[in-house]
């Protein structure tokens, strides 16, 4: 198998990010923290299927709630409970919002992003 045939394809994909000062509130990697937590109902888990640190992630969470009014999520403590995790009502519509800026951006920039295409080594899909 050659090289070029064992790398998954290339897509161009719009990247947002919401700054807050020199903070970064949102980013695509904040983004894809908020909605594993929704999906796993577990920080750590998220962290995990993101091949980062338990520890990082509470960091990115940290920067993202001091940059909101309220709570992205709200998280259990562990012990024979077995804590977990989920996204607030607002961390849900930050959520929902970022990924409707996603697409509505990607549209925005169609003509641009077939052009773009067209001046790249490796075609893209």
């Amino acid at each position: 198998m050659s090289l070029a045939a064992a790398r998954p394809p290339k897509t161009l994909r719009v990247r947002l990010r919401v700054t807050c000062g020199e903070d970064i509130a949102l980013g695509p990697g904040k983004v894809d923290l908020l909605e594993l937590i929704s999906k796993t109902g577990s920080i750590a888990e998220a962290a995990k299927r993101m091949d980062m640190s338990y520890m990082r992630a509470w960091t990115l969470i940290k920067t993202m709630e001091h940059c909101f009014r309220e709570p992205l999520v709200e998280a259990a403590r562990g012990g024979s409970a077995r804590g977990g995790a989920r996204l607030t009502k607002t961390g849900a519509q930050v959520l929902a919002l970022y990924r409707d800026m996603e697409m509505a951006c990607g549209g925005a920039t169609d003509k641009q992003w077939r052009q773009l295409r067209r001046l790249l080594r490796v075609p893209v899909g």
